[in-house]
């Protein structure tokens, strides 16, 4: 894979944006199928240029009219923004409090530095192999119950080019929703609180709700290699005194005590299980309740609440690339969320070093670059590793569309009725 030099960037974007962004599948999520007038031309556009200089309030008037200001602009971030009121380039036109932002996706923004102070591998921006499981867990977990508990059926999970994952939920009637009941959807799948502060940050009512319960089973199939494994949270007496503070002070001196006889994480785990289950304890909170905190607490999803819940919130474009990592914030696959690996993420180097080296044939062959580029550039992406991930979105763009149609013929069956 070609190595990415930021110094190249403005020259490699030219190439993206001119051979292989997909301007005809983008504009098609975007427009939903052009049921509701001026939807596409109502939607903000903001866009990062060199130098961090960052133009919000953009809007376009049709797929040609965003690819030229694409090209035009190179920008190095496009972020989507809400449908507003009025075409969002003419909002200083607008009376004041007119220009309202009134429908958006709903979104998630997962990012591994929210992850902290529970990870040891790697901090800040950095990520690898063994703290990406987070993000497995992640989007297996918020998946499901925006499926199963929410019945929400299109959704798209996409990699954001650096250290984390953003989720788009598209149905129409969730495109609509007020941000107090966005809140609440936030609300519902939060269950990780408290700041630097608090040690403690998840506590388990004596009940367990269904969704909490069905997202354990999922951080239980990760757990062992994760958490015991992996990140070895037990290792030492620094990273058990962490593990200690979130169980009662009754048995410190005796798991500190048992801990030295073993010699790993996963051995002193199971001493910790014993310990919190026996009768010392019982009557201050079931042991069990205690082991499943203290994992939800290492493994649950932390969503970021103010992404989701304001309606004219900005979220970086699928397929924008990362100006510091050179990665492609290209879509993640349901069916394959356990090999999705962020390293082999196409960069923009590597895809336009891959159509350099078709190109060069092709061109020769045409003769004429123009006549060439405007043939080709449909399927210039093809040749490059962009490929499969530009197929999930068109699956995906499918069955939005597969769903549209069956509204529509629903409605019309109901006005046969009358």
């Amino acid at each position: 894979m070609a190595t990415f030099d930021p110094a190249e960037l403005p020259e490699l974007l030219k190439l993206y944006y001119r051979r292989l962004f997909p301007y005809a599948q983008y504009y098609r999520w975007l427009n939903y199928g052009g049921v509701i007038k001026n939807y596409f031309q109502h939607r903000e556009f903001s866009f990062t240029l060199k130098d961090d200089i960052y133009i919000r309030y953009q809007s376009f008037s049709n797929q040609r009219d965003l690819e030229k200001e694409m090209q035009k602009m190179n920008p190095y971030k496009i972020d989507i923004g809400a449908v507003y009121s009025h075409r969002p380039n003419q909002h200083n036109t607008v009376k004041l409090g007119a220009f309202q932002a009134q429908e958006k996706e709903l979104v998630f923004d997962i990012d591994m530095t929210d992850y902290d102070d529970v990870r040891r591998c790697c901090s800040s921006a950095d990520i690898c192999s063994k703290c990406w499981t987070l993000m497995t867990m992640a989007i297996r977990i918020i998946d499901r119950a925006l499926k199963e508990d929410f019945g929400f059926k299109h959704r798209l999970w996409v990699y954001s080019g650096r250290r984390g994952v953003h989720c788009w939920v598209c149905d129409e009637s969730v495109r609509k929703l007020s941000s107090a009941v966005r809140s609440g959807i936030v609300e519902y799948l939060s269950l990780v609180k408290g700041g630097q502060d608090v040690k403690k940050k998840v506590h388990l009512s004596e009940k367990i709700h269904p969704f909490v319960s069905k997202s354990i089973n999922i951080i239980k199939k990760y757990f062992e290699e994760y958490a015991l494994v992996d990140q070895d949270i037990l290792e030492n007496k620094e990273t058990w005194d962490k593990i200690l503070a979130l169980v009662p002070e009754t048995i410190h001196e005796k798991l500190q005590q048992n801990f030295q006889k073993h010699h790993n994480s996963l051995q002193r785990w199971e001493c910790l299980k014993k310990a919190i289950s026996s009768q010392d304890i019982k009557n201050d909170k079931c042991g069990h309740w205690l082991e499943l905190e203290i994992m939800l607490q290492y493994c649950f999803p932390r969503l970021d609440i103010n992404v989701s819940k304001g309606i004219n919130h900005l979220l970086k474009s699928p397929f924008s690339v990362h100006p510091k990592t050179g990665r492609i914030s290209v879509p993640i696959d349901l069916q394959k969320v356990d090999q999705f690996d962020p390293f082999t993420v196409p960069t923009i180097s590597s895809v336009c070093h891959e159509l350099d080296a078709v190109s060069t044939n092709d061109e020769e062959k045409e003769g004429n670059e123009a006549e060439s580029d405007i043939k080709h550039r449909t399927r210039d992406y093809k040749k490059t590793s962009l490929a499969p991930y530009i197929k999930v979105f068109e699956q995906f763009l499918e069955n939005l569309d597969k769903s549209r149609k069956g509204e529509l013929l629903k409605k019309s069956d109901l006005q046969k009725d009358f």
